[in-house]
């Protein structure tokens, strides 16, 4: 990025395709030269000709750049970062590896298996935790995970309860549309009100979902979550499988390989302002002022930011909601702690209003100490050291934060909000409308992912996959 809003506390210092080279720009990832068409009604002299533009190099960007130009397609990559990826960051940190936005893989993610294959990528399990601290009626207490995860496999198993009927085909979700119309309004906070818990299974199953709302129940959709858990075969096993792996190279890596292996040509800071259709063309302007020609772009922006992006003729009713309404976690930070001294696999869950509401163990330093992995809620002041520190201790008392990282994705102006996770109604008010080519604009993303929505780099590569069939055909 330009402006980076992650910070730092410590307490030490082919051929070009089927047209004609006109003229060759730098400042790319995979390549250094762009193909240019000759001249047509809609075109300026100076405009940028191209098959296909493909707005962000995300997972959805990168597969439909992939896809097309092994269709022999011309594809340019317009990217607002000066890194690809998106809300996909493999950075380092403590000198170790470190991502600060999506972080892990299942066995049930088929597509994501397949190019992990394909690419010799290799996986490595989650750290199993020693210990799980967890609310209790006043404060925390401490057990084991055996004790922990035999009463929250519960709660999530009530939690989903009915799923098997209202997605019976998860890839698939509005096969029963007709039960959807009583449960896909429903939030996290009306799902679990139906429950009848007592006062600390409410908390630990409230505070559980917080983590992944960014802190607000009332801003999830029972649907998002349920319909991960139904695509885990409706299982706990498959459930924890979601977080269960992560890729050793990192989760950026598998993105590199995809867009090194293609002909795409990848432009970094590169933000785009407009996308305007006419005589049968598509002009995409950059905030540079250059624009780029084509028979197809496709959008694939996180939905929150598609409001930044002036749409001629505009979006259909249906995008244009979902932009005003966002889909993105409205709270989404994602803080790595470095810890000093012994620390124990500590696996802490707080309450819904808890500043941190999950605090995850990763494997120890070397040299001592150990890094967590904390999601924020609303009530931590993220750039204080000591809030915290004073978080961290909640879970684990007398713990000494030795530096941090952190990564506040809704402050992020090309992302405007964390993670993808549909709101209340969303699933039925946007698909498969959302999923619709608009004249010659295509969209994707893990936001409007038919199976994996919103978290996962499979729904990314679902969308992506899907796009470049509809990108094609029009450019074809």
């Amino acid at each position: 990025m330009s402006s980076r809003t992650s910070s730092e506390r410590s307490t030490a210092p082919r051929t070009i395709g089927r047209r004609s080279l006109l003229k060759a720009t730098a400042a790319t990832t995979a390549a250094s030269a762009i193909g240019v068409a000759t001249a047509g009604p809609s075109r300026a002299a100076d405009d940028v000709m191209t098959d296909v533009v493909v707005v962000g190099a995300g997972y959805a960007g990168g597969t439909a750049a992939r896809e097309l130009s092994a269709k022999g397609l011309n594809v340019v990559v317009l990217e607002a970062r000066n890194r690809i990826g998106g809300r996909i960051w493999t950075d380092t940190f403590a000198g170790r590896q470190i991502d600060l936005g999506g972080s892990w893989v299942s066995p049930d993610h088929t597509l994501v298996t397949k190019e992990f294959q394909r690419y010799g990528i290799t996986t490595v399990p989650e750290l199993a935790n020693t210990s799980s601290v967890m609310p209790a009626a006043n404060g925390f207490q401490t057990l084991t995970p055996a004790e922990a995860g035999a009463r929250m496999d519960g709660l999530l198993t009530k939690f989903f309860a009915g799923s098997e009927q209202y997605f019976p085909r998860p890839h698939d979700p509005l096969y029963r549309k007709d039960l959807l119309k009583n449960v896909d309004p429903l939030s996290f906070r009306d799902r679990i009100a139906q429950l009848g818990l007592d006062d600390v299974d409410t908390k630990w199953l409230a505070g559980y979902t917080a983590a992944y709302v960014g802190g607000d129940n009332s801003r999830g959709a029972l649907t998002a979550l349920a319909q991960w858990w139904a695509l885990g075969n409706w299982s706990i096993e498959g459930w924890h499988n979601q977080m269960g792996f992560k890729p050793t190279t990192g989760m950026t890596a598998l993105l590199q390989k995809m867009l090194a292996g293609s002909t795409a040509k990848v432009r970094l800071s590169m933000p785009v302002t407009a996308i305007t259709e006419q005589y049968n063309r598509v002009r995409v302007k950059a905030a540079s002022g250059q624009v780029f020609n084509a028979a197809a772009v496709v959008v694939a922006v996180p939905v929150n930011v598609w409001k930044t992006i002036t749409f001629n003729p505009g979006l259909p009713s249906v995008h244009a909601a979902a932009a005003q309404e966002g889909v993105g976690v409205p709270l989404g930070t994602k803080l790595w702690i470095q810890l000093g001294g012994q620390v124990d696999a500590v696996y802490g869950q707080g309450t819904e209003t808890s500043p941190l509401p999950m605090l995850i163990p990763e494997r120890p330093l070397p040299g001592g100490g150990r890094m967590m992995i904390g999601f924020a809620g609303p009530s931590l002041d993220v750039a204080s050291k000591t809030a915290v520190q004073n978080a961290v201790r909640q879970y684990i008392p007398g713990a000494t934060v030795v530096a941090y990282r952190y990564q506040e994705w809704h402050k992020d102006q090309w992302s405007r909000g964390g993670w993808g996770l549909r709101r209340p109604g969303q699933l039925l008010k946007q698909l498969p409308a959302i999923q619709q080519p608009h004249g010659r604009m295509v969209f994707a993303g893990a936001d409007i992912a038919t199976g994996w929505n919103g978290s996962f780099i499979e729904g990314a590569l679902e969308s992506g996959f899907r796009a470049a069939d509809q990108a094609a055909a029009l450019a074809q």
